[in-house]
């Protein structure tokens, strides 16, 4: 590069002044490639960087810091699944998530609780909710549970249960129903998944599943509109001080 900056500066231009340019200056092509370079290599070095903090935590004796109890959804409350039905993860770093699974327990509020905290079981969902409309978080969104049979979905989903049998339309009442679509439209907006029947889907349409959950009672109408309006919804006010001492 040095020599054919040289050269170019030695030529005199065709209007006849010379414009000597010293033999050890830097042409502008050089400076071009050069600058190039750099850039190249900066941008290498944020895409290293990048891929770093995504990679780190899965070095061996290496932990992603979490606090215990951390809910992803403040109208959950926390109980914890056997680690053994749960993958460690750093979602939406590692895996993009754009799916929320809908299941059925066929069973109790409290039995599926139990399942999910035995480690023989091998599967859970993120959350239940109960018919009752209570809700409590067992894995962190951040990490893939055991949940619907299929690795890819399971790395891409958050599930959750909803207390009932899928043989038995009384059990889906309004209050699960309600419950239920507030909690997957805070899931929709945190990773901006559409509202719609690809992304919000059952237990069912999952690739090589055996399950049958929701069922043919769950009613996808009502549960869609129900997520679209309370993701429009405004956000609830904070209680008062004056509401606070009343309920003490």
């Amino acid at each position: 590069m040095g020599n054919n900056g040289s050269t170019r500066a030695s030529r005199k231009p065709s209007g006849g002044s010379s414009r000597k340019k010293s033999g050890g200056g830097v042409s502008r092509r050089a400076l071009l490639i050069g600058g190039g370079a750099v850039v190249a290599a900066g941008t290498a070095a944020v895409l290293a960087r990048e891929e770093m903090k995504r990679a780190w935590w899965r070095i061996p004796g290496v932990e992603k810091p979490r606090k215990p109890g951390e809910l992803d959804y403040a109208g959950a409350t926390w109980v914890a699944a056997s680690e053994a039905n749960w993958r460690r993860a750093d979602r939406p770093d590692d895996f993009r998530i754009d799916r929320v699974i809908i299941h059925v327990t066929q069973g109790s509020f409290d039995s599926a609780v139990r399942v999910f905290q035995d480690p023989s079981h091998r599967a859970a969902t993120h959350y239940i909710v109960g018919q009752d409309g209570r809700v409590v978080q067992m894995i962190r969104e951040l990490d893939v549970a055991y949940q619907a049979g299929n690795r890819s979905f399971n790395e891409r989903a958050v599930g959750i249960e909803h207390e009932g049998f899928v043989d038995r339309p009384k059990d889906l009442t309004k209050e699960m129903y309600e419950a239920s679509a507030r909690l997957t439209a805070s899931i929709c907006a945190r990773y901006d998944i559409p509202i719609d029947r690809e992304h919000i889907i059952g237990h069912v349409e999952v690739p090589g599943t055996d399950h049958t959950d929701p069922g043919p009672h769950w009613d996808w109408d009502r549960y869609l509109k129900l997520v679209r309006r309370a993701a429009t919804a405004p956000p609830a006010p904070a209680p008062s001080a004056s509401a606070s001492a009343k309920a003490e």
